[in-house]
């Protein structure tokens, strides 16, 4: 069964208990959490912090989905530098943020970070897959042994030029062949490609996607933009996809809790319609 959650950067500087409290009320079952919002770096965050973070997301009656823009705003990171000692140090920060994802509750993670995979100067398509490859290969069996899927997505050219199609990513993940290495499916991000519409994309591959985030192409929520999500949810969920769907947005300007309470009633409207045939 589909459940909602909410990304936690929309609500900037608001207090962890606020925020929770705000989207429970609303309904979301679940929080989705940006390391940036926690700490610097993740390995920044105190065992003690960790548990008292995850206690009070559980006593809300909430779940931590997991986190993302796991490498926003960090510097020495690259997915895909051909310096080996970067891959490396790369690599064991997102066993470090698994490790986190777990001590916070959470079960996955989203892979973005279009500016830390990059085609760097000199490195051709193949070589930076290559690249990418070998830290996968690496660091998936730690990663799945604390019970956390990573979920690498896709991302438009206007954002990245590594990986922009559910394709492409899909096969990486089949390349490595971990049953914690999934895809992750995104209406903005998929929106930008040109060979299929999204739930036709849906269609193909959310079966066995590991995680699925709603926002309109305007950066909004969900039914704050021209983006019909009657389709949208209708291909989710007749392709069987059955995990979280997350709120993520870009444009705060309509206010956190406005945006979220919209987003939320524009997807249960949708899966209500589904249900009802």
């Amino acid at each position: 069964m589909i459940r909602l959650g909410i990304c936690n950067e929309l609500f900037e500087g608001w207090a962890l208990e606020d925020v929770c409290k705000t989207v429970r009320g609303l309904g979301y079952d679940g929080l989705e959490i940006a390391p940036f919002t926690l700490a610097p770096r993740i390995t920044d965050l105190s065992a003690s912090r960790r548990r008292e973070i995850r206690t009070i997301v559980e006593d809300s009656g909430l779940a931590t989905i997991g986190l993302h823009w796991l490498l926003a705003k960090t510097e020495g990171f690259y997915l895909t530098s051909p310096d080996a000692e970067t891959r490396r140090r790369t690599g064991d920060y997102l066993i470090a943020l698994a490790e986190a994802t777990r001590d916070l509750g959470g079960s996955l993670m989203v892979l973005g970070s279009p500016k830390q995979r990059d085609l760097l100067p000199g490195v051709s398509y193949e070589q930076a897959e290559g690249y990418a490859l070998e830290v996968f290969a690496r660091i998936m069996p730690a990663i799945g042994s604390v019970g956390v899927d990573l979920c690498l997505e896709p991302l438009a050219p206007s954002e990245t030029n590594f990986l922009n199609t559910c394709a492409q990513a899909q096969a990486v993940i089949a390349k490595v062949g971990d049953p914690h290495f999934k895809l992750h499916m995104d209406v903005k991000a998929q929106s930008g490609e040109t060979d299929a519409t999204v739930p036709d994309l849906i269609r193909r591959f959310a079966r066995d996607a590991g995680h699925f985030h709603a926002q309109d192409v305007n950066l909004q929520g969900p039914g704050m933009g021209a983006v019909d999500f009657g389709p949208i949810l209708k291909a989710l969920v007749q392709s069987g996809y059955d995990r979280w769907v997350s709120v993520e947005v870009f444009d705060f300007s309509s206010g956190a809790e406005e945006t979220a309470r919209q987003s939320i009633a524009c997807l249960r409207r949708e899966l209500e319609a589904v249900a009802a045939g």
